[in-house]
């Protein structure tokens, strides 16, 4: 058995599965601006958003790479269906610094369970007594409106003032708040990936229990695999993932269409033009090529923490790096297709104008932004650089 085979299940042949079913309703998913919610359960059911989550609790908690290709197999399907699944799992593994009675009461009670959020900490949360009084506003909370529970990145202060940690930097953590003690607001309207439902939400002065708020009561996770693997690795790796299902669908449709479509003038079909063929057998290589890359990262960072050690720095660098590589060329694959399939690509009807806004929304997400490239290349020039976020 591989080192990324999991005996437990096999999120993959779920998706797989389910992606016909999906791939139907990608018109409604995407005017809907979230997942129907009998999506969103039949998803629960399937045990996607348990992957990530630590055994304690009633998770799955999967080697990295089988979920990663759910992502990949899910995005085939629909983007944003793929964009929901990948939040919840990466949010799951939040619960792993919680301390564990908390984890079971939040999670184990549902196999349905959903938990989302943001980790950018744009919010404060003031301790008072035993818990914390929290405001903020937050963006780009895909999956939400669907969750049970919302997480909110925040700047812990007491009497005003930041509370550090013993390196004197100020501490931030997210806080896990119940969804009806959330305001949703109605601000997802987008161009691409608009079936996440990734809303702005507030909380106004909403009292959190200390043992609700993450790595604060319960500093470590458990000393296995998945909780060794950097953290952020794990919600740029969605990304990617994502990338590369949409480009693998890019490729498809286009292929689909290309054996009966004539340019208008032509005689000939676009299956038949050179020029097309050439585009699509550098697309194949290059997201292949990108896949590879990813994969290849992605098992040189899980030996080493299925070994018992930290993943080192430059091996974060090379997954961030790869990860970065698939979501820009995957949304260079599904430009070149979108432009291949010529004036019929533009209507509703095609699912490669939907794939070509999904795969470009994709990459403006800081996980996967230039300065990701630039942060690498300093690395291996060797100049000094600042590596928290990897």
């Amino acid at each position: 058995m591989s080192a990324f085979e999991a005996p437990e299940t096999d999120p993959l042949a779920r998706a797989r599965e389910l992606a016909p079913r999906i791939h139907a309703r990608a018109d409604e998913i995407e005017a809907a601006r979230r997942l129907p919610a009998d999506l969103h359960r039949e998803l629960a059911s399937a045990g996607f958003y348990r992957c990530w989550a630590p055994r304690e609790c009633g998770g799955l908690e999967l080697p990295v790479w089988p979920v990663a290709e759910t992502f990949e197999a899910l995005a085939r399907a629909d983007g944003s269906v793929a964009w929901c699944v990948f939040i919840a799992c990466t949010s799951a593994t939040a619960l792993a610094t919680l301390p564990e009675e908390t984890s079971r009461a939040v999670f184990a009670p549902l196999e349905t369970t959903l938990i989302s959020g943001v980790f950018a900490p744009s919010g404060s949360a003031e301790i008072e007594g035993d818990s914390f009084r929290v405001n903020g506003r937050w963006a780009f909370g895909s999956g939400t409106q669907n969750a049970d529970w919302v997480l909110a990145g925040c700047r812990l202060l007491r009497n005003g003032e930041p509370i550090t940690a013993p390196s004197g930097a100020p501490r931030t953590h997210m806080v896990l708040v119940p969804a009806r003690e959330v305001e949703f607001l109605d601000t997802w309207h987008v161009s691409g990936l608009c079936g996440t439902g990734s809303t702005d939400f507030a909380l106004r002065d909403v009292r959190v229990p200390a043992e609700r708020v993450v790595g604060y009561v319960r500093e470590r996770g458990p000393n296995r695999p998945l909780f060794r693997f950097p953290n952020f690795t794990l919600l740029a790796l969605g990304i990617g993932m994502v990338g590369l299902g949409l480009g693998r669908a890019a490729i498809d449709e286009l292929i689909a269409l290309a054996g009966a479509k004539k340019p208008a003038g032509s005689t000939r079909t676009v299956a038949e033009r050179p020029s097309a063929q050439s585009s699509v057998a550098e697309s194949e290589a290059e997201l292949r090529g990108a896949r590879s890359f990813l994969r290849d990262a992605v098992e040189a960072a899980w030996s080493r923490a299925s070994a018992g050690e930290p993943v080192p720095t430059e091996l974060r660098r090379d997954l961030r790096l790869a990860t970065t590589h698939a979501a820009r060329t995957s949304a260079r694959v599904a430009l070149r297709m979108y432009e291949l399939g010529g004036a019929s690509s533009i209507y509703k009807r095609s699912p490669l104008q939907r794939i070509f806004r999904d795969a470009h929304v994709a990459t403006q997400h800081l996980m996967v932004a230039p300065p990701t490239l630039e942060l690498a290349g300093r690395m291996f020039m060797g100049l000094p650089t600042d590596t928290g976020s990897l």
